[in-house]
């Protein structure tokens, strides 16, 4: 049964039933079956070893017939004690043993009063008769007899007691009524005792089942509590607190005994343009949705899931092999695929909703920790959604993007700017028509402590990831203006941001108190957004990108094409150049890629920005993008990126490219 919130909070509601009068009644009796048992066990045979100790008495008041009583009293005492042993070894009802026990009592009583009054001292027996009265005050007092049964076998001894003596002649009229009263008086008092303790003994019995059904009903509503404490409120699986427990269970399970497990990070891709388009009670909705489709498809794995915040799930799953993820993370995949919720708000070519999966598995380490496979499980999810979303991607500690040296990499991008392992290069940007250099595009450059150089590819996605790329954005704005414009090395100097550096708050700001420290005017600067999956169209972007352009700076379209977001951003933003990624010319060779280009070149010359195409590597492209009345050009052709000191060294040798004949 999936713990949802109204089944909490009906468990939370619930009291346990009480039974009514009747029930309470057959309860008591079956819950004092055993203990009515052992103590009219007890109580039988110590009246037998009493009733046997009396026999003294009878050989002091009535010696000549004591043989007789002595017999009679040995005679019932065994065959009462007999009866009542095999009757607990054949597990009679206590009603039964209650019931012999009372009718032995009776017997005893009138198996003495019998051989008793058969002595010849009249006197003696006359006195020695208010004995029977014990026997009437045992089955009151002495034992746990029902209140009925007690009753019936008080009454019978008081009559046979009533009898004996008014049927015996040479006792005193007076005398008799004496002992009559005497006799209904113990009948009387001892009935009475016996209903009261009989009622004493309910009283305890519903006190203590009403303790019970208060504890009951207190651990019901504790183990509710915990399942609230413990579930999502929307989705009703388990939150995050509770996944963080069976996370450690898992753990110290494969630390201890090897037992292997797997841990899948779900996001739901684009989720924030599906709760801004269809609104938020449609967003939870769909969420529901996923989180009982993503219920049903690990059913067979024998996994968990849980909500571990927003639009993300996780499973944990015991699994014998990395196989055997891979191949879960696939069937959650498409079974959320299959589901065709619409998302017509996407911009990557999909209109339905579907979800990215990272995931990790136990593997040996040293120094490994807990927190570990969920960092590895989050790293392989990032790569999937830079890559495209509605994939998976499982943890590859051989893979450079995933692997533990990314852990180096995010250590010294930490330390990059202080020991001076980050520095930039610029790649000339030049004008197709005059041949003259217009721009140049700042590249930004990482070596290891040991100078190995690491490639922006790998650390440019690990900054933005641990949010390295805010300090390195600002350093490398303020390298730009100082290196490159305030000493008018070019006219116009781009550099790359990140949309992680274009949602933080301030940084406009902080462009603007750099232009102001450097002495640099905004419009010899130029900032190159890139068309990508992980350029979302926010608010906080475009309003970035407007005080941006207040300030005088440039902002650039780089890579289009590459994406699906840049007719988006066209009809958005007033771009004043869009850069045409590489790929486009380098498809020139046939016919139908020179007239995709061509294509290109129109629609974005429609709207108005400048054209500059990457990638010009011979001096036919060169030729190419004259005949294509393109604006700018860039590349190994054109030439390579360099240190500032080697650009202005390069740039005295060769002022200008002389323009290739159109």
């Amino acid at each position: 049964m999936k713990h949802t919130l109204a089944n909490v909070e009906i468990d939370l509601q619930h009291e346990p039933p009480r039974p009514a009068a009747g029930e309470l009644r057959a309860l008591f009796r079956e819950e004092s079956e055993g203990t009515r048992k052992r103590a009219t066990r007890q109580g039988l045979w110590i009246a037998v070893l009493a009733y046997l100790l009396y026999s003294l008495t009878d050989l002091l008041i009535v010696p000549d017939v004591a043989v007789y009583t002595i017999a009679a009293r040995f005679a019932v005492g065994i065959i009462a004690l007999a009866v009542l042993e095999v009757q607990i070894r054949t597990r009679v009802s206590a009603d039964v043993i209650d019931a012999w026990s009372a009718a032995a009592v009776i017997i005893a009583y009138a198996g003495w009063l019998y051989t008793a009054r058969m002595t010849t001292d009249t006197q003696a027996i006359s006195y020695y008769m208010v004995f029977g009265a014990i026997f009437m005050m045992s089955v009151n007092l002495f034992f746990s007899f029902q209140f009925r049964l007690a009753l019936i076998s008080s009454v019978t001894s008081m009559l046979i007691f009533l009898g004996s003596l008014y049927t015996f002649d040479p006792m005193a009229t007076l005398q008799k009524l004496t002992l009559g009263a005497f006799c209904v008086s113990c009948f009387v008092f001892t009935s009475y005792v016996n209903f009261k303790l009989n009622k004493e003994r309910y009283k305890v019995f519903l006190n203590a089942l009403e303790a019970r059904f208060q504890q009951k009903e207190a651990t019901e509503r504790g183990k509710a509590l915990l399942r609230l404490s413990n579930t999502d409120p929307l989705t009703g699986l388990e939150n995050r607190r509770a996944v963080d427990q069976r996370l450690r269970a898992c753990w110290e399970g494969w630390q201890k005994y090897g037992r292997n497990f797997a841990v899948l990070l779900i996001d739901v891709d684009f989720f924030k343009h599906y709760n801004d388009f269809y609104g938020h009670q449609e967003g939870d909705r769909c969420l529901i949705l996923v989180a009982n489709a993503l219920s049903d498809a690990i059913e067979p794995y024998n996994a968990t899931i849980g909500r571990y915040g927003g639009e993300e799930f996780i499973v944990l799953a015991r699994l014998e092999t990395r196989e055997q993820a891979g191949e879960l993370a696939e069937v959650i995949c498409r079974t959320v695929e299959d589901m065709a919720l619409p998302h017509g708000q996407r911009r990557d070519g999909t209109s339905i909703v579907t979800v990215s999966i990272g995931a990790s598995f136990t593997r040996n380490q040293s120094g490994s920790k807990l927190e570990k496979i969920i960092h590895e499980a989050d790293r392989a999810l990032y790569a999937v959604k830079a890559g495209g979303r509605n994939g998976v991607r499982l943890f590859d500690p051989n893979d450079p993007q995933s692997s533990d040296e990314s852990e180096n990499i995010a250590a010294i991008l930490k330390i990059a700017i202080e020991q001076n392992l980050v520095s930039m290069v610029y790649q000339p940007i030049r004008n197709v028509g005059t041949g003259k250099l217009d721009a140049a595009e700042a590249l930004m450059r990482l070596k290891m402590l040991d100078g190995t150089p690491v490639t922006p590819s790998l650390f440019i996605p690990i900054a933005e990831r641990t949010g390295a790329i805010l300090d390195l954005g600002r350093w490398a704005v303020r390298t730009v203006c100082r290196d490159m414009l305030a000493t008018n090395v070019v006219p116009v100097a781009s550099v790359n941001v990140s949309p992680i550096q274009l949602k933080a708050p301030g940084f406009a700001a902080s462009v603007a108190a750099i232009l102001g420290e450097t002495g640099v005017a905004g419009n010899r600067l130029a900032f190159e957004i890139t068309e990508g999956l992980e350029m979302e169209m926010n608010s906080d972007i475009l309003r970035c990108i407007s005080d941006l352009k207040m300030l005088g700076i440039r902002i650039w379209l780089d890579d289009f094409g590459t994406g699906f977001a840049g007719l988006s951003w066209l009809r958005l933003i007033d771009f004043d150049t869009v850069k045409i990624d590489r790929s486009f010319l380098h498809d020139c060779g046939s016919e139908r890629g020179k007239a995709m280009l061509q294509d290109i070149i129109g629609l974005i010359r429609n709207r108005g920005p400048k054209i500059l195409v990457e990638g010009v590597e011979t001096e036919a492209q060169l030729a190419l993008m004259h005949r294509f009345r393109i604006d700018h050009v860039q590349g190994y052709h054109v030439g390579r990126p360099q240190a500032a000191a080697d650009f202005q060294s390069t740039l005295l040798a060769n002022r200008a490219l002389k323009p290739a004949r159109r």
